[in-house]
């Protein structure tokens, strides 16, 4: 059933923004250009960025500290990588 639903939402979107055409697709972009020019938004993205690597690099060190050397080679490398760019 939400397979279905899905199915007839995408066919619904489809047939609509082909309707709306190029020009309509043009004033959207512009209009996400302008957020995204917004120095708050870019302060906010930023911001964002900055905290989800402040975490991965903690939730990293956790995940090493317990796992200990039972971790393959590959695995903790890449662990360590997060730490680092994380405290960064």
């Amino acid at each position: 059933m939400r397979k279905l639903t899905f199915i007839a939402g995408v066919a619904v979107g489809y047939v609509l923004g082909a309707r709306a055409g190029r020009e309509r697709y043009e004033q959207l972009r512009e209009a996400a250009d302008r957020v995204r020019a917004n120095p708050a938004v870019r302060n906010a993205v930023d911001s964002a960025a900055l905290s989800g690597r402040q975490a991965a690099a903690r939730a990293a060190g956790v995940v090493a500290d317990r796992a200990g050397d039972r971790l393959p080679g590959p695995v903790a490398q890449r662990l360590r990588s997060v730490e680092r760019r994380g405290a960064s």
